[in-house]
């Protein structure tokens, strides 16, 4: 019995050893990179003043609320009226695009922004197409609200009427 248990040991062992023996491939030379044609780098334009103005001016509009924001609302129609500069343009649509004022208007800040968003030589033009997106996206999910509304009074109602029916059934009785 003891030969029987030594055969598979031996065999295990001598299996394991000429493994050792074999070398492993050596891996192969990484081919050199093809060469790639330079990647296309949109021109990053300097800090652009009217941008910093555009973005500390949300900043601080963000934060406004009730008469405050009217005020800043007339005062940015009335800017962008006198001036019609790009800056005045984007700051009328960021007082517009604010939801839950009572100067909220989606259509007339995609209005106030479409100028800009196809002009590509506008310093405004990425922030223009980034607010554009976000007043697309805040009206999208503004009529999803909308649809989901009906859809709840419109349950409520059938739970109404199904209330009175019972009521008016054991009433009969």
């Amino acid at each position: 019995m003891s030969a029987l248990r030594t055969v598979p040991l031996c065999t295990a062992v001598l299996a394991l050893a000429g493994c050792a023996l074999l070398k492993a491939p050596e891996p192969e030379a990484p081919e050199p990179p093809a060469e790639e044609p330079p990647a296309v780098v949109e021109t990053i334009r300097e800090s652009v003043p009217e941008l910093d103005q555009a973005l500390k001016y949300f900043q601080r509009v963000r934060r406004l609320g009730g008469a405050e924001l009217v005020r800043e609302h007339d005062g940015a129609r009335l800017s962008f009226a006198r001036t019609r500069s790009d800056l005045d343009r984007v700051r009328l649509a960021m007082v517009l695009s604010l939801h839950g004022t009572g100067v909220s208007d989606d259509a007339r800040a995609l209005e106030l922004l479409e100028p800009l968003v196809r002009s590509q030589n506008s310093a405004l033009h990425g922030l223009a197409f980034l607010l554009q997106s976000f007043v697309q996206e805040q009206r999208r999910l503004g009529h999803g609200i909308q649809g989901m509304q009906q859809k709840l009074d419109a349950l409520k109602s059938m739970e109404r009427s199904l209330i009175e029916r019972e009521q008016g059934g054991q009433r009969r009785r």
